[in-house]
């Protein structure tokens, strides 16, 4: 029962120390240099630009779902396997 209780304890911390974790500007080391200019552009894009998706990787939806059960078009495609 007292191993039970320290693992717990230990679980308990552990997940206590995961979840207080410094939310603080991203800074370069003294030693470091900002990446070059990306080209085509005239200022250094920022950390939250760099994050942001562009539109081709997170495309907006332009179909609605259908909302009741609808037969199927004939495909002329969806052929039997042969064998």
């Amino acid at each position: 029962m007292n191993a039970r209780r320290t693992s717990l304890m230990v679980g308990l911390a552990a997940l206590a120390l995961a979840g207080c974790g410094n939310r603080a500007e991203l800074k370069l080391a003294p030693d470091q240099t900002p990446p070059p200019i990306p080209y085509g552009r005239e200022v250094q894009p920022g950390a939250d630009d760099l994050l942001k998706p562009p539109a081709q990787a997170v495309p907006a939806r332009n179909v609605e779902p259908r909302r009741r059960s609808q037969d199927r078009e004939d495909d002329p495609f969806d052929l039997p396997p042969e064998g």
